[in-house]
C-alpha cells in the first residue's frame, strides 16, 4: 500500500517517551499505509543515539525515519522540517498526523481518524480523543480564545461561566464526532491540501499557541476542524515541556507567554489584544483576592499575575 499517512513526532529530551510512543504505533502503520518522521529537536543529549538504536534494534526502519535538526528553533520549527520533506516528496501523503512523543496510540487510533477523514471530504482538520492513563476523558476540543474567555478563564467563578458558557474555551468532551474551532495538537491529522492553502506552522512561535494560530487561519480559509472521539490517544499532560504538567507548579517561560501575546495581536487585532490582556488580569486579581479570603489552597504557576502583566501587550507591546 502506498503511504497515504505521514505521522511526525517531534522529540525534545524525552526520548524514552518518544519510544514508548512509536512501540504504540507499529501495530498500526503497516494496516494504514503510514510512515513516521521523528524530528530530534536539537535536544543536545543523549536522544539522537537513543532513538536510532530503539529504530534499529526494533526493526522500526521500514516506517520511521529519524531527521536530527542542529539546533532548537522550537516545536513549529521542528514540525515544519518533516512537513518540507513529507509534502514535497514524490510519495506525498493525503494526510499528515501531527503526533506528540508524550502520547501513547490505542489500537486503531490512527485508522479511525484516517476512515473519518476518508468519509467526510468537507473536513480537513481530525483530532483524537485524548485521555489519562485511566482512559478518562481530557479536554482536547476548544472554541477560539476571545475577550469573555479571558475573563471566564481568570476569574474562575461559577456564575460567570454559567453566563459566558458559550465563551469557554475548553468544553466538556462529547462521546460523539462534532465540528469545533481548534483541536489539541498532541494528536491531529491534516489533509495535506491544508498546508498547501494556508502554509505551515508560523515559526514565530516558539511553542504553545502555534496549533491554535494555524486552525485559525485553516478555519478562516474554509478549513473546518472536527473532534473524533473514535481515535482515542493517551496524553501524558505536560511530559514534553513541563509548563502544563498540573502536578508540577512551574513558573511559567517567557516564550508562553510571547505566544500568547503574539497569537491575540495577529488574530484578534490589537485594540481586541488589549481588552483581553485587561479581561484575565481583572478576572484573576479578582479570583485571587477570592482565595486569599476563602483560604482556598494556590494551585497556580508561582508568579502567574506579575509575568502576566509584564510579559502583556501593556508592558511589551505588540509582537512585530
Amino acid at each position: 500500500m502506498p503511504h497515504r499517512i505521514a505521522i511526525v513526532i517531534v522529540n525534545y529530551r524525552t526520548a524514552g517517551l518518544t519510544v514508548d510512543c512509536l512501540r504504540s504505533l507499529a501495530p498500526q502503520v503497516g494496516p494504514v499505509g503510514a510512515r513516521v518522521i521523528v524530528v530530534e529537536g536539537g535536544s543536545a543529549d543523549d536522544s539522537p543515539a537513543v532513538l536510532a538504536r530503539a529504530i534499529a534494534e526494533n526493526h522500526w526502519s521500514d516506517w520511521a525515519t529519524l531527521l536530527p535538526l542542529a539546533r532548537n528553533g522550537g516545536f513549529a520549527f521542528a514540525n515544519n522540517a518533516a512537513l518540507r520533506i513529507a509534502l514535497a516528496g514524490a510519495d506525498r501523503p493525503q494526510y499528515i498526523h501531527l503526533l506528540n512523543p508524550d502520547t501513547l496510540v490505542r489500537p486503531g487510533a490512527v485508522a479511525a481518524l484516517a476512515d473519518f477523514l476518508d468519509a467526510h471530504p468537507r473536513a480537513a482538520i481530525a483530532g483524537s480523543r485524548l485521555e489519562d492513563p485511566d482512559a478518562a476523558p481530557q479536554r482536547s476540543a476548544f472554541r477560539f480564545p476571545s475577550i469573555p474567555s479571558e475573563f471566564e478563564n481568570a476569574i474562575r467563578l461559577g456564575p460567570v461561566s454559567k453566563l459566558l458558557a458559550r465563551f469557554i474555551v475548553a468544553p466538556p468532551p462529547s462521546d460523539a464526532p462534532h465540528p469545533t474551532d481548534w483541536l489539541a495538537g498532541a494528536s491531529i491529522m491534516i489533509r495535506a491540501e491544508v498546508f498547501d492553502a494556508v502554509g505551515l506552522l508560523d515559526e514565530s512561535y516558539f511553542m504553545y499557541y502555534e496549533e491554535v494560530d494555524f486552525q485559525f487561519r485553516a478555519a478562516r480559509a474554509g478549513w473546518p476542524a472536527w473532534y473524533v472521539p473514535q481515535s482515542r490517544v493517551v496524553h501524558l499532560v505536560g511530559q514534553s515541556s513541563g509548563v502544563t504538567d498540573p502536578k508540577k507548579r512551574r513558573r511559567r517561560p517567557a516564550y508562553w507567554f510571547e505566544s500568547r501575546r503574539r497569537y491575540f495581536s495577529r488574530n484578534l487585532g490589537r485594540f481586541d489584544a488589549l481588552l483581553a490582556d485587561a479581561a484575565w488580569m481583572i478576572g484573576h486579581a479578582l479570583w485571587r483576592a477570592r482565595r486569599h479570603l476563602t483560604r482556598r489552597p494556590d494551585t497556580d504557576p508561582p508568579h502567574l499575575l506579575g509575568d502576566f502583566a509584564r510579559n502583556s501587550v501593556f508592558a511589551k507591546g505588540f509582537p512585530r
